[in-house]
Formats: structure tokens, C-alpha cells, sequence
């Protein structure tokens, strides 16, 4: 019975059913025209063309040369989407968009669309994309930017890039896209009810209720299944075609000259009013939802034939056949022609090379050029600011004003970061100073707010957004993860993210407590590959490491979580109340990523340490000098990369090795201190202190579990008059 449902029968269905298709009914049209012959005819062939590689990569599989299998099948409808619009319209496609990159192929003369395929499902080193990285439909060419596959989470940079076009465009930076450019986003029927989705839809028609241009189209696919959940009759036109500000259009994919036309009126809704529309396209899905997937266990042979009579490539053809602009044997020699034409690309790419080593995989994603990043740093710098002692806040204050006066390119946004200055006053006058173009508010959702930079650094760019608390990123980590971080690395550096997201956190504050507001947890952070985490303790560090990630993200185009201790943000005093030896002036000086700070020249214990950490382990090390104890305290300011040479050096200079960890026991940062001492072959002494596993209670609760000056100090005591 599954051999009866598989590709063999699907295409014995489709050739049967157009071999029975009636002549024309109409003589051939020669006006120009959405449907015409022409146009029809490039239709089918991507769509053949697609339906052809689905077919391919299952037998790519089975021979051992192929590793995907999630194909378009029943879904080359998406064709005439990219038939209504320009090669130059940007597009983020989910994973059955194989018609619509075989269309856009098409309209972009020297394309190779098979063997780009191909390439992608053999992992093939040569593929002109991801590099033989992962499948995916993306060509820098064809102005198709990769996505990955989890669920919906494009559609966030979607938004954000279409909001961004017109800001970027009117800052007058060098964008890679026109003016009038539609943003066009595909996904299914099962992803519209995420969270991201809906999420990023409110947001388009938020931003668009403000009076902002957002020309940005959806396309939901719908095949009426979730892999094998299905959707209830009716659900997608009751969520999303009555919503106000959003033009919803239907379209019927098994009749593609209809459904053309409907695409066509979408698109020019979009370009001409630069307002969101829905175009709601309904299709089918053959072949399962993967090569894996067992479609019989949960839908029966009848349903699946009975879906065979809907076929877009069926559909075309009919078209084509009823216009008097086909014959149906020429259209199935045709299809015949098109298998000959995949089959020679895939025995021609038989031996491909695909990536050999670990070096190679990982090259796009993070490339580094320190030197090109110190110079671009320097061009931050206001050497025209006198040089005064200042908080953290108040450096970072500046560093932002600098940046935003000397780069036309520098956005800052995030809740309350516009007009009120953000929650701490940290952006207090940005707003006033630069224009609310620059400096502006966003919605109260982080996705959107990461999504915004996410589509702001596409379009030229260079985005600063906020997050106002750490505790608030959580539900919008995979913005970094899924998307930020994995571009460079799946579009071979083709397409970058430049990205300094400022996020508030840890923990420390007085009278103002209770885990949303401190949260001492970095270790989802620090587990995403590629990515720089910054973390400040003093003024002058945070002026200088900001500059850094700014013209890092500018250069080598790095994601950078640039995270700022809440509790250190006014302090002033270190030893006692006016002493202002916490206030420190911005020399200019130029900080790399990875490397780290050294207070003071004890050479009988190295205390490592950052943070709020910082001038808890200083105040310690004043008390243990009292002792006799000479400490010296490192301050890792950058918790990835770890700053591991400068961990090693210190460690090996004192042989006792104190970690001061303010984030919790397990997953906190000292684990990663530890384990690089280990590796490198340190064989001193080493201790480690930390805060509980817990989160983190309100008010003087907190002081039992969070780190304390009194556990650095007695640990640093055991530690020092140990043999």
C-alpha cells in the first residue's frame, strides 16, 4: 500500500490525468498579461523542476548521496508567487519553496537552480549558499535569504526588515534593496498559529496602525497538515482575514493562473500603499512531510489519491492546454525533458567534494579581523569629549551619542528607550539629540524588538537594540540563536547579521528586586555559537568594549550581547560612600574581544572574576592585603569568548586560583574558567565560589543565595594559607 502512495504513482497520476485533458477551448492569447502562454509556461517548468529534485533527493537518500528529504511536493504553487514579483524583492521562504526558487531562478539570467539544489541536498562544499552546511533555498543573487527550519522564527527579520527599508532609505546608508521592494515571507498553515507568527504579524500591522511604511507580504501555504496534525477547515481565513490594516487575499493553488492573478493584486497592494497583506494559498502535500514520514499511519490512501486531482502542476497545464499554448503530449515530454535535465546535473555532481574538517565548517561563522575592528573602533572614539570620570551609565550614554554622530548607519531602539531614555536613564537625550529615526521607541515584545534589528542589519544598518531585563530575553532567545547567530554560518558570510543587543541584567539592585529584574542567568548566552558576550563593570570598560562590538559588528558583521550590570549602573564609590572610586574616564583606549583586565599586582592569589564581581573581589582583595595577602583580581569582561591566555597567565603567576562567580553554580560562567585552567595544563590550586541554583527572591531574601563579599573573602582565606 505505501508504494502505492509514493512518487511513482504521484507522477503516474499527474501524466494520466494530463494526457486526459480535453484541447483548447479558447485560441491562444498573445496580449501580455499575468497568464499569458509565456508566463504559464515558466510556471510549469519550475514547477516540474521542483517536483523533479523532491523526487531526486528521496532517491539521492536511498543511494547514500542525498541527506534531506523535506521537499515541495504539492506546494509549487509558491511559483506564481514569485512570478508577481521583482528579482529584486526580498525573500524568506520556509522549506517547501522549491517552485518559487526555480521561478525566481529564472528570472535572473546565468542562475543554475538544479545543481544549486542539488549541491544543497548532497551537503556539498561548492553549493553557492550554505555551503554544503544545511539545506536550505537561499541565493545571495536571487535576493533569497536562508532560513533554517524552526517553526516561524523568520518571520520576526521578516517584519523587521520591512519596517527597516524605509528608515535605512531615508537615512541615506547604501541598501541592497529599492526603494519600492516588497518583502515576501512564506510559511504554513501549522506555523500561522506559533507565537512568533502571530507575534510578528501584530507587530506589521502595529507599526503600520502608527503610520509607518511595511511592505511586507505573507504567504501562508496551506496544506491543511502540521507534519500529521491537521487544520481545521477554515481556521486560517477566521484568524487572519478579518484583522484590520491587513489585506487578506485567497488563493486556490490547483488553479495557478487564478491564483496568479491573486498574487499579482497582493503585490501591488504592498508596493503601492507599503501597507501588509495576507495572501492565503491553498495547496496540498504529497509525499509526506518528509522522506521519513509514514503519511499512511494517519491519513488514508483514499485522502491521499484523492488529493492527486488538486495538483498545481495539473492545474498549469490545464491552463496551458485550455489556452491552445500546449498540446498535453508536449507538456509530458516536457515534464520527460525536465527529469533528463535533473538526472544529468546529479550524475554530474556524482563525487562531489563536500567539508572536511572542522576549521572549514566553521569558517563564516565568526570571522574575526581584529586589526580592521581596532581601527574602526578608534573612528568611534569623541576625542573631543573631555576625558571626566563617569558612571557605567553614563559612559555608555555617550559611547552611543559618539557612535550615533559619527555613523549614520547606528540605530538604538527598545522599550522605553526612545523618549523616557530607557527604564535607567541610559539612553536619557538620544532621542532629543538624533531624531526619533535614530533613537525610538518599540512594541513591549522582545521578538519583535530582535526581529526589528535582525531585518534593520539587512538593510544596511547597524542596529542597537535593548533588551530591558535579562530575565525578558528568554522568551526570545532563538532570535539570537536561530536566526542572528546562524546566518553568516548558512549564507557563507553572504548575508550578515551586525548586531549589538544591549540587555540589562544580573542581579545586585537595591530596592528594586525579585528575579524579573535580576536574573544571573547567561549560560543560554554563552551556548550560542559565534556569538560575543560583553560584560562590563566599569565606565571605562564599557565605553571601550562597546566601541569594540560596534565596529566589530560594522566590519565582520558579529552578534554581539553587550550586557550591562543594572547594579553598577550609578554606582560611583568603591571602598566607601564618596570615595567616586568607581568613576572612571574614557581614554579611547582600544579593548579586543577576548581579552581581559588585571587590578592590581598581588602574586599570592588570582582572583577571576566580572561583573558585579568586580568590585566585590577589589574591596576583598584591599582586606586581604591587610593580612598579608597580596591578590590580584582579573576582571574576564568578556564571558564569550573567555579571554582563556589571560586567564592561564594570571593563574600561573600566583599558582591559587580563586573564580568569583555572581551567575549560579551550575551553567554559570566559572565552569567555563575552570575547565580552560584543566585544558591548559594548570596544575596550582583553584577554588570557586558562586550563587545558589535558584532564581532569584525579592528584597534582602536574595543575599542567601546570590554571591557575596563575605563567601569571596573566606574562600579567598582557605585558599591562601592552604600548602
Amino acid at each position: 500500500m505505501t508504494a502505492e502512495i509514493g512518487p511513482a504513482a504521484l507522477e503516474q497520476a499527474l501524466l494520466g490525468a494530463i494526457q486526459a485533458l480535453p484541447g483548447a477551448t479558447r485560441q491562444a492569447s498573445t496580449a501580455p498579461g499575468p497568464a499569458s502562454p509565456e508566463v504559464l509556461r515558466g510556471i510549469f517548468d519550475a514547477q516540474v523542476t521542483s517536483r523533479h529534485l523532491d523526487v531526486v533527493a528521496r532517491e539521492l537518500q536511498a543511494a547514500g548521496r542525498g541527506f534531506y528529504t523535506i521537499g515541495s511536493a504539492g506546494h509549487e504553487s509558491n511559483a506564481v508567487v514569485a512570478a508577481a514579483l521583482r528579482p529584486s524583492d526580498p525573500a524568506l521562504l520556509h522549506y517547501r519553496s522549491g517552485g518559487f526558487y526555480a521561478a525566481r531562478a529564472a528570472q535572473v539570467p546565468g542562475s543554475t537552480p538544479v545543481r544549486d539544489v542539488l549541491q544543497s541536498l548532497m551537503g556539498a562544499a561548492d553549493e553557492p549558499i550554505a555551503g554544503g552546511r544545511h539545506k536550505v533555498f537561499g541565493n545571495a543573487r536571487l535576493s533569497i535569504i536562508p532560513q533554517t527550519s524552526t517553526i516561524a522564527s523568520h518571520l520576526p527579520r521578516a517584519v523587521g526588515l520591512a519596517v527597516a527599508l524605509h528608515r535605512a532609505h531615508r537615512l541615506g546608508v547604501d541598501v541592497p534593496w529599492p526603494a519600492d521592494a516588497v518583502v515576501v515571507c512564506s510559511f504554513g498553515d501549522a506555523s500561522a498559529n506559533h507565537s512568533t507568527a502571530a507575534g510578528a504579524v501584530n507587530t506589521a500591522l502595529n507599526t503600520a496602525y502608527r503610520g509607518l511604511p511595511v511592505p511586507i507580504l505573507f504567504v501562508c501555504e496551506d496544506n491543511g497538515l502540521g507534519i500529521s496534525v491537521p487544520t481545521p477547515a477554515g481556521w486560517v481565513a477566521t484568524a487572519y482575514g478579518a484583522r484590520p490594516g491587513l489585506a487578506y487575499l485567497a488563493a486556490d493553488g490547483s488553479d495557478p493562473a487564478a491564483a496568479l492573478s491573486t498574487a499579482e493584486q497582493a503585490v501591488a497592494h504592498v508596493r503601492d500603499q507599503r501597507r501588509p497583506a495576507f495572501l492565503h494559498l491553498s495547496t496540498v502535500r504529497y509525499l509526506g512531510h518528509a522522506g521519513s514520514d509514514a503519511e499512511i499511519s494517519y491519513r488514508t490512501h483514499t485522502e491521499i489519491a484523492a488529493d492527486h486531482a488538486r495538483d498545481p502542476i495539473l492545474g498549469t497545464a490545464r491552463a496551458l492546454v485550455a489556452a491552445g499554448a500546449a498540446t498535453p503530449s508536449a507538456l509530458v515530454d516536457r515534464y520527460r525533458e525536465l527529469r533528463a535535465e535533473v538526472d544529468a546535473v546529479a550524475e554530474s555532481l556524482r563525487g562531489a567534494r563536500t567539508l572536511g574538517s572542522a576549521a572549514e565548517i566553521v569558517a563564516p561563522l565568526a570571522p574575526r579581523t581584529p586589526d580592521a575592528v581596532a581601527r574602526a573602533a578608534g573612528e568611534l572614539y569623541d576625542e573631543g569629549r573631555a576625558a571626566v570620570p563617569a558612571t557605567l551609565a553614563e559612559s555608555v550614554n555617550a559611547t552611543l551619542a559618539a557612535a550615533l554622530e559619527r555613523d549614520r548607519r547606528v540605530v538604538v531602539f527598545g522599550e522605553d528607550t526612545g523618549r523616557k531614555g530607557g527604564v535607567y536613564g541610559v539612553t536619557r537625550g538620544l532621542t532629543r539629540r538624533f531624531g526619533q529615526a535614530r533613537v525610538f521607541d518599540t512594541l513591549l515584545d522582545e521578538q519583535s524588538v530582535l526581529g526589528l534589528g535582525l531585518g534593520a542589519g539587512l538593510a544596511g544598518l547597524l542596529p542597537v537594540p535593548e533588551i530591558q531585563y535579562l530575565a525578558y530575553l528568554h522568551n526570545a532567545e532563538d532570535q539570537l540563536r536561530g536566526e542572528a547567530a546562524s546566518l553568516s554560518f548558512f549564507s557563507t558570510a553572504q548575508y550578515r547579521n551586525p548586531l549589538v543587543v544591549r540587555i540589562a541584567g544580573l542581579a545586585y539592585q537595591r530596592g528594586f528586586g525579585g528575579h524579573f529584574h535580576n536574573d544571573n542567568g547567561v549560560a543560554v548566552l554563552r551556548d550560542i555559537p559565534g556569538l560575543v558576550v560583553a560584560c562590563p563593570s566599569r565606565g571605562d570598560d564599557a565605553a571601550a568594549m562597546l566601541r569594540t562590538c560596534l565596529a566589530a559588528a560594522a566590519v565582520d558583521g558579529t552578534v554581539s550581547a553587550f550586557l550591562e550590570p543594572i547594579a553598577l549602573y550609578h554606582t560611583r564609590d568603591l571602598y566607601s560612600d564618596g570615595d567616586g572610586g568607581w568613576l572612571a574616564a574614557d581614554s579611547g583606549e582600544h579593548v579586543p574581544v577576548g581579552r581581559a583586565r588585571v587590578h592590581g599586582a598581588g602574586a599570592d592569589l588570582t582572583i577571576v572574576t566580572f561583573g558585579n564581581g568586580v568590585p566585590m573581589s577589589l574591596r576583598v582583595a584591599r582586606r586581604l592585603a591587610e593580612r598579608d595577602v597580596g591578590a590580584l583580581v582579573l576582571d574576564l569582561r568578556w564571558l564569550a569568548p573567555l579571554p582563556v591566555e589571560d586567564i592561564v597567565r594570571e593563574a600561573n603567576l600566583t599558582g591559587r586560583v580563586l573564580v568569583a562567580d555572581e551567575t549560579r553554580h551550575a551553567g554559570g560562567v566559572g565552569e567555563g574558567v575552570v575547565a580552560a585552567l584543566v585544558e591548559s595544563g594548570y596544575t596550582g590550586r583553584v577554588a570557586r565560589v558562586a550563587s545558589h541554583d535558584s532564581f532569584v527572591p525579592l528584597g534582602t531574601a536574595a543575599g542567601h543565595v546570590l554571591l557575596g563579599e563575605h563567601d569571596i573573602e573566606k574562600a579567598a582565606v582557605e585558599l591562601a594559607e592552604k600548602e
